[in-house]
């Protein structure tokens, strides 16, 4: 494995605020730990896991903030500081729903390769990140949706009607978005739909990562908003196209939707990286982030065959 995935992914997601002005170039670092850490946690073949390391460098090579530079050990922001103050920015924002979770995402992903380098990085870019993470305080859930609105979410609560199960740890919490992935009839091409779909799974895999590098604090105050963006997703998990009544709050997705593509090949396979992803920009990283964190519910919850078959309409 090559660590240098981590370590420009870090300083990409550092200075992203700072060369972009938004929050969003962060998603390019993002991906390429979680690059790294699903070709090292899968057992993909030499082929496989060698295409999805190539693609993740280019990716960075276009998108990353420079090349990895080895920091002096005595600038190196220690371990155990680098995390409490990451962990800190979390605790202020993990509590309500922003932006579909994405502090969650940033936060997590950062732990875990800052955690695998055993140390990285100045006190300055560690701050970056930290900054990075409570820029999503007080910003909206998210800005598309189907069949809800953003000030219906604000408001929304999870109810025990709702009939979530009681999640104590990251096999219950997989199980859950397994099930729910399964659920959805008909999964359209569009950031009101797949791409929220997405999110779910990412936003889960950030929770459960938080658990396991030992935070439980941290995903248990994460669990119930988490829990109210997947009751807004369930809004859209029957939609029929051809209903009237359905109804779309985002700048970028109109009515009629189609139906998202369906991936002829799942991302173990050598096959799904013979596509040009680059084409696509590898969707923002996300052609790492989604199989990363499918794979690892899947370990969780052992999916059955229709889950898999909507994995493929969230990946083409």
């Amino acid at each position: 494995m090559d660590r240098r995935l981590l370590e420009e992914g870090l300083a990409t997601m550092a200075s992203s605020r700072e060369r972009t002005g938004d929050l969003w170039h962060a998603h390019y670092g993002a991906g390429a730990i979680a690059a790294y850490f699903w070709v090292r946690e899968n057992h993909l073949t030499a082929l496989a896991a060698g295409s999805v390391t190539a693609e993740a460098k280019a990716m960075l090579r276009q998108h990353g903030t420079r090349p990895a530079q080895t920091v002096v050990p005595d600038d190196c922001m220690p371990l155990e500081a680098a995390e409490e103050r990451i962990a800190g920015a979390l605790e202020r924002t993990i509590g309500e729903l922003h932006w579909v979770g994405h502090q969650a995402i940033y936060g997590a992903i950062s732990l875990k390769a800052i955690r695998e380098l055993e140390g990285w990085g100045t006190a300055q870019e560690i701050e970056q990140i930290a900054q990075l993470i409570e820029s999503f305080e007080r910003t909206i859930p998210g800005r598309s949706w189907m069949n809800t609105t953003v000030k219906e979410i604000r408001h929304m609560s999870v109810e025990e009607k709702d009939g979530f199960p009681e999640i104590q740890n990251p096999i219950q919490l997989s199980r859950l978005i397994l099930k729910e992935l399964g659920a959805f009839r008909t999964i359209y091409q569009a950031e009101a739909h797949h791409d929220l779909i997405g999110h779910m799974l990412t936003y889960g895999h950030a929770l459960n990562m938080l658990y396991e590098l030992g935070y439980p604090a941290l995903f248990f105050k994460g669990i119930p908003p988490f829990l109210k963006m997947v009751k807004a997703l369930r809004l859209s998990r029957d939609v029929d196209n051809t209903q009237a009544c359905t109804t779309l709050q985002s700048p970028v997705d109109v009515l009629p939707l189609t139906q998202a593509q369906r991936s002829c090949a799942l991302p173990h396979e050598l096959e799904y990286w013979l596509t040009d992803r680059r084409c696509r920009n590898w969707y923002e990283g996300h052609v790492f982030k989604f199989p990363f964190s499918f794979y690892h519910h899947a370990k969780n919850g052992q999916p059955e065959p229709e889950i898999w078959e909507n994995f493929r309409y969230i990946i083409a």
